[in-house]
């Protein structure tokens, strides 16, 4: 799988897979146009909306409704490194569940990739590739 992100000056930027495009960008007072989510609302919506296909899945399989139902994400800063620290999901669900069917949904909500991601992290390398006679280009 793969995404390519295409950098358009100020704070904005294009993230394309799969055909699909949208806009990253930071709010004015951090130096951006506001024209996007930033990329770390988008980290935060990954994870709630990861949680709500699973939640959804769940609820079709069993018949549970869940029409108009909502997920809501908050989360809060830590530092050394600078990252989020703490995120809180809410799952709204527009009926009452038994005791199990909320045991077994939270579960499932636990159970989402984006989710899995986070707690047993992916291996990850930053590489750097220069364009070698390309204007603005430093030859290596």
């Amino acid at each position: 799988m793969n995404m390519k992100v295409e950098f358009l000056g100020g704070a904005r930027f294009n993230i394309t897979s799969r055909g699909h495009t949208l806009v990253t960008d930071q709010p004015v007072e951090d130096g951006g146009q506001d024209a996007g989510m930033s990329p770390v609302e988008l980290f935060v919506g990954s994870l709630a909306s990861c949680v709500g296909y699973f939640v959804g899945r769940y609820c079709a399989r069993h018949k549970i409704a869940c029409e108009g139902f909502t997920v809501d994400a908050e989360w809060s800063y830590a530092e050394q490194p600078h990252r989020v620290g703490a995120v809180s999901i809410r799952i709204n669900l527009p009926v009452q569940l038994t005791p199990e069917q909320r045991e077994r949904l939270l579960k499932v909500a636990h159970g989402c990739t984006v989710h899995h991601s986070i707690t047993v992290p992916p291996a990850m390398t930053i590489d750097l590739h220069e364009r070698v006679g390309m204007p603005g280009a430093t030859e290596s």
